[in-house]
């Protein structure tokens, strides 16, 4: 039975537990969506005095205290971009904690996840994916890594062009692609040193794993689900679970499989310090048609460019830029901003010029720079 909540007690940022109704029958919000100002002023300007749920509210967290103390917001230059995606991790660290416990999770509150990643991207793009490169977040790595991999493929994703239906698939099936790592043992998903036989088929058993959990327990369609089992099949059937090859992948799996990839080079394991974005660029291009799906590749780079948005580099003037945007027909002249100019002087805050390097000739990037070279140098 549904309860009756006035309007002028609900905070913006409050979620409910289940749907909110503004009467009856007309859905205002779904379960697990926080209710934004806009929206309480919309109601209010047509004379709603309360809505209507079957659930309870939930007061807005702020971010995990792990994550909000981490020195990642100077990879945004806007704080809101900042806060929009820390709160896409915690919330996904929400869900899958969840999983892990074994508690029923609403596919909703997937939904809304995917729905607001897909906004995010849509809406900034660039930003967003510069700052899976530029940030340094520690700790919920599954989640980090769900979200990071959910961006970069929805980037892929409209540049192929995919209709809205299978973008919505993509963004569910990239959140989730890992959740089957969930259910196996700690001890083996955090080893430091090699794996032994034993435990890498545990391991190569997570696929099936993310499958059960995204078809059965989350009831999504195939769509998705095979995202999360065939993401780790190779273009040349060398794979794993099933040996899967070419385009008997599904086509979503394998825009997954690419960025799932380039997300595990870039962001620190357990088992290997990260790399930078270029030199996984690298690795990418010299796969030859054995991992990957060119066609995806080729997306990626015009996606992305050689040196990835967010990338840190050396001028040949000794200036030091991160690189904003590529041009999809010229990807070794991004445009970029000064982050050290030529004379030494550093700039906070995004102050520094705007450079397209399309048009500045004498200009061009010397080397890629590890962002932990900036950091001891400042």
């Amino acid at each position: 039975m549904k309860k009756k909540y006035a309007l002028d007690k609900i905070k913006p940022g409050v979620s409910f537990s289940q749907d909110v109704y503004s009467d009856t029958e007309n859905l205002f919000v779904l379960a697990g969506t926080p209710i934004k100002k806009r929206d309480l002023d919309g109601l209010a300007a047509w004379g709603i005095t309360h809505v209507f749920s079957e659930g309870e509210p939930v007061e807005p967290a702020a971010a995990h205290p792990a994550l909000a103390q981490q020195k990642g917001m100077a990879a945004f230059s806007d704080h809101k971009l900042y806060a929009a995606y820390i709160d896409l991790v915690d919330r996904l660290r929400s869900v899958l904690d969840r999983l892990s416990g074994g508690e029923k999770v609403e596919p909703k509150l997937v939904d809304s996840l995917a729905q607001d990643a897909l906004n995010l991207v849509r809406d900034r793009d660039a930003d967003v994916a510069a700052a899976i490169l530029s940030t340094d977040i520690k700790g919920y790595d599954l989640a980090r890594a769900g979200v990071n991999t959910a961006i970069l493929s929805l980037v892929m994703g409209r540049t192929m062009k995919l209709p809205p239906h299978r973008l919505t698939h993509l963004a569910e099936g990239a959140l989730l692609h890992d959740a089957g790592m969930l259910r196996l043992p700690p001890e083996i998903v955090k080893k430091k040193g090699a794996l032994s036989p034993e435990e890498a088929q545990k391991m190569r058993a997570h696929p099936l794993l993310s499958y059960k959990i995204i078809t059965k327990e989350l009831q999504y369609p195939d769509d998705v689900g095979l995202i999360g089992l065939q993401h780790h099949e190779r273009w040349d059937g060398d794979g794993y679970p099933r040996r899967t090859a070419g385009k008997d992948v599904d086509q979503l799996s394998r825009i997954v499989s690419v960025a799932d990839a380039f997300e595990a080079m870039v962001s620190q394991k357990p088992y290997r310090n990260s790399m930078i974005g270029y030199a996984a660029m690298k690795n990418l291009l010299s796969d030859n048609s054995r991992r990957f799906d060119p066609d995806v590749i080729k997306a990626f780079i015009r996606s992305m460019g050689i040196y990835p948005i967010g990338s840190i580099v050396l001028l040949n003037n000794a200036a030091i830029a991160r690189v904003l945007e590529s041009h999809a027909d010229a990807p070794l002249r991004p445009r970029i901003k000064i982050i050290v100019d030529e004379f030494g002087k550093h700039y906070k805050d995004d102050e520094g010029e705007l450079v397209d390097l399309l048009a500045e000739k004498a200009l061009f990037i010397a080397r890629a720079l590890d962002p932990k070279e900036l950091v001891s140098a400042s």
